[in-house]
């Protein structure tokens, strides 16, 4: 049901979306954010972040992402020079764990979890990023992701891929590499998506996510950057200051359905958005990421038309390089909230230069 806009004062003035707070629908989550921009105005005196160092070196024989290191375990990373995925040393997740026992009670339920988790370096150095690598090396990226996601999505129903860039999003080492988790069961975030995506289908005749890339293609207000194959927008119903959702145009269903020429074009898009991120502070820009697309496993024989794949970019800085988002108090307890527009973020944005800051600095 829609928030009731009873009880506006008459008399208030024109309505204006950079002024005036209101909510917004997510029809991909079914809930509502609060949008008060006036609040992006308010005086900071609360928690200073520190930066990312910028002194990280190229091989440390103690990082345990490094070529020829040493992990947790003993065991010695080879001489990689491209992606090395490895098993995780810690998983969240085995593929053999015990089932639990049948619950005496509905308020006190437990099912089955199983599963593996792995761990893709993206590149042998570790004082590069993403947005700081070629775009043949961003191509080898996403081959390793389509790659797993085949491999794991063979057996399991879902297959998460994700990247916490920066300690502000609680990666513990500045190596550039991501995760992959792959479950016996659909995540509470993948359940989400798939019946809200059903449902408009059921409702509309169209996937939703592939409407709104059209929608959003011809509105261009909170467009960022886009190509002949992909557009990358701050989303309508964006929470997170920069939040930027990723979205080929044509029907894709999953990671692994790609053509060769949209892999290509998708690592001169991510290059470019991580690139913009970069320079928004001038910092190594903190996010969390992850891919979304149809289940796998027993759900590749199933009917998952009303799936699109996509990306979500999560990162925390609000104001600077040192000031973030706090998703507390009323985000915890109400609902989701956010102070300047995703139409304010997203011009921010898209006017950034495409070269990184720091090529910039080297030429100068």
């Amino acid at each position: 049901m829609e928030p009731s806009l009873a009880g506006a004062a008459e008399g208030a003035g024109r309505f204006r979306a950079s002024e005036h707070q209101h909510v917004r629908y997510n029809p991909l989550r079914d809930d509502w954010v609060l949008v008060s921009a006036h609040r992006v105005k308010r005086p900071w005196q609360g928690q200073l972040e520190k930066p990312p160092p910028e002194d990280v070196p190229r091989w440390d024989p103690k990082n345990p992402l490094c070529p020829g290191a040493t992990r947790a375990n003993g065991e010695v990373n080879p001489k990689y020079e491209g992606t090395f995925v490895f098993p995780n040393d810690f998983p969240a997740l085995h593929p053999d764990a015990p089932e639990p026992d049948d619950s005496d009670h509905p308020l006190f339920r437990a099912a089955p979890a199983q599963g593996v988790c792995k761990v893709m370096c993206f590149h042998p150095w570790s004082d590069l990023t993403l947005p700081l690598m070629s775009l043949p090396e961003i191509r080898a990226v996403i081959d390793a992701w389509a790659e797993l996601a085949t491999e794991l999505g063979a057996s399991y129903p879902w297959v998460q891929i994700f990247e916490n860039k920066g300690a502000m999003m609680g990666c513990s080492n500045p190596h550039p590499h991501c995760q992959v988790w792959a479950s016996s069961f659909l995540p509470n975030e993948a359940r989400l998506e798939d019946r809200t995506q059903r449902q408009h289908l059921s409702e509309h005749g169209v996937p939703m996510l592939l409407e709104y890339a059209e929608q959003e293609a011809r509105r261009k207000e909170r467009l960022v950057v886009e190509n002949a194959d992909w557009l990358v927008v701050v989303p309508y119903w964006a929470t997170w200051p920069y939040q930027t959702l990723l979205l080929p145009r044509r029907h894709v269903c999953r990671l692994q359905d790609l053509s060769d020429s949209e892999k290509d074009s998708l690592a001169s898009i991510m290059q470019r958005l991580l690139i913009k991120y970069d320079n928004l502070f001038e910092v190594s820009f903190p996010y969390s990421m992850g891919w979304h697309g149809a289940p796998t496993g027993a759900f590749l024989e199933e009917d998952c038309r009303h799936w699109q794949l996509h990306a979500h970019y999560y990162p925390p800085l609000l104001r600077s390089a040192t000031v973030r988002k706090f998703m507390v108090g009323y985000e915890m307890l109400a609902q989701a909230q956010r102070d300047l527009t995703p139409e304010q973020a997203a011009e921010r944005l898209r006017s950034l230069p495409e070269v990184h800051y720091k090529k910039r600095a080297e030429e100068v």
